[in-house]
């Protein structure tokens, strides 16, 4: 196999599309099949009754291809993303346009701005520009969402800066809906754009962002700020949206510290402040704050708590108060079924989110994570009466175990429940729900390396 890809990779250069400029050019090859089968009672949000599970299997499939020059990088990741079953097995063309999961997921370009005497002292000055992902800290805010078969990536330049541990990177994205020949305006809903994280349903029009990050001696410490805007509009008399000059801007900043306290004692802190005008055009003013600690008891055993809160904006204000947790990886943070702050809105009351992490590393190959989280509302939840209901919104409970077979496979399980209460419903709009919901999933994952 691997002197097939290398002779498939030469006849590329042989053509020029990929031809060294020096003997040390270097080439990778590596590919990637994640099956992950689910069994979804509830999943995202409480069922109501008489409603039916949901299973299925979706599988990504992705080959990626990297090229390394002098003062050049290349990388390309081309996936595909579908459900079994999508489409029939005579089928020899591409599945439905709305249904089709094949696309370029990574296509960028690197360029040493620096010379190779500077960048082998640890230096780095360079310009990525092209298809690529932003991953930042923890993914809080900045991040490639691996847990969605499609993931996250941006159309974006990215300026990079690095030396003797201090970072700072400059990142600049505007899109477009299409080539035009005249205007700027952008609709913000993109082929196959779902509903998201930010703003539920909108693509910021531009995007850039400051990043500097220091490395401790245990740990790190950085701070990020991020503007994006968002095209402005206007309501007809019909109400239906008619785009306008202009755009909205809104800014997001704030720190974050991972470090070590004694050799057993890990923290985690962050704190981040957004301002500006929302996707819709209404004066902003919100903020998010988290603090987690993992005490390392054995080899065999951690256990820590955290607390996560965003606000919310409370019934009748005429600011948003509701933090967006913009571009990150939410399924990390806010419970594995994203209830919160994922496809499936929650209003705009914000989140508190208690919780205590243990892990179990039973093995070199296997580990087990369990997680307790205890939600509640951060603003007052009321019914449509305008009654004031309790701001709990329920527990839940995950538990996902990790086995490594190899370097190249692994296999990853997890069951998890949430039970949940009445004002939770209300906040999602599920009429006589279902107090337990459940979901199961099993994920198996081959990455293989062909050329290295």
């Amino acid at each position: 196999m691997k002197k097939a890809v290398y002779l498939l990779l030469l006849g590329i250069t042989g053509t020029g599309l990929l031809a060294p400029t020096r003997s040390q050019a270097q080439f990778s090859a590596s590919g990637q099949l994640r099956t992950r089968t689910e069994l979804l009672d509830g999943q995202g949000t409480m069922l109501s009754k008489g409603d039916k599970p949901a299973f299925f299997t979706s599988q990504r499939t992705r080959l990626n291809a990297g090229y390394k020059g002098y003062r050049t990088q290349f990388f390309i990741a081309v996936q595909d993303v579908r459900v079994w079953g999508q489409d029939a097995s005579t089928n020899n063309r591409i599945t439905n346009a709305a249904l089709n999961g094949l696309m370029l997921h990574e296509a960028w370009g690197e360029i040493s701005l620096l010379d190779t005497n500077q960048t082998k002292l640890g230096k780095e000055f360079a310009l990525k520009i092209g298809r690529q992902e932003f991953l930042y800290d923890d993914s809080r805010v900045l991040g490639n969402l691996d847990w969605l078969q499609q993931a996250r990536r941006h159309d974006a330049a990215l300026i990079k800066y690095g030396n003797n541990g201090f970072t700072a990177h400059l990142g600049f994205a505007y899109n477009q809906n299409r080539e035009l020949k005249t205007g700027t305006l952008y609709d913000g809903v993109p082929n196959g754009y779902p509903a998201g994280t930010n703003g539920i349903g909108t693509m910021y029009k531009s995007l850039q962002f400051a990043y500097l990050g220091k490395k401790l001696k245990q740990g790190n410490v950085s701070f990020l700020v991020l503007k994006d805007d968002f095209q402005k509009y206007k309501l007809d008399t019909t109400g239906a949206k008619k785009l306008a000059k202009g755009s909205w801007g809104r800014v997001t900043f704030g720190p974050y510290l991972q470090t070590k306290v004694g050799k057993n004692l890990a923290l985690t802190a962050n704190a981040y402040y957004q301002a500006g005008k929302d996707k819709d055009g209404a004066s902003l003013s919100a903020y998010m704050y988290s603090v987690r600690g993992l005490y390392t008891m054995s080899k065999a055993f951690s256990i820590g708590p955290g607390f996560d809160y965003t606000s919310g904006t409370a019934t009748g204000s005429r600011k948003n108060h509701t933090f967006d947790p913009l571009y990150g990886t939410p399924h990390k943070f806010w419970g594995q079924m994203d209830y919160f702050y994922a496809a499936n809105g929650f209003g705009k009351g914000g989140l508190a989110d208690f919780y205590i992490n243990t892990t179990i590393k039973a093995s070199d190959k296997l580990s087990i994570q369990t997680d307790l989280h205890q939600f509640s509302s951060s603003a007052q939840v009321r019914n449509a009466g305008d009654q004031k209901l309790s701001s709990n919104f329920g527990n839940e409970i995950d538990i996902i175990a990790n086995y490594n077979l190899t370097k190249t496979i692994s296999f990853q399980g997890g069951y998890c429940t949430f039970l949940s209460t009445n004002s939770l419903a209300q906040v999602k709009g599920v009429k006589n729900p279902q107090k337990m919901s459940n979901w199961a999933y099993l994920m198996i994952n081959i990455k293989p390396e062909f050329l290295k």
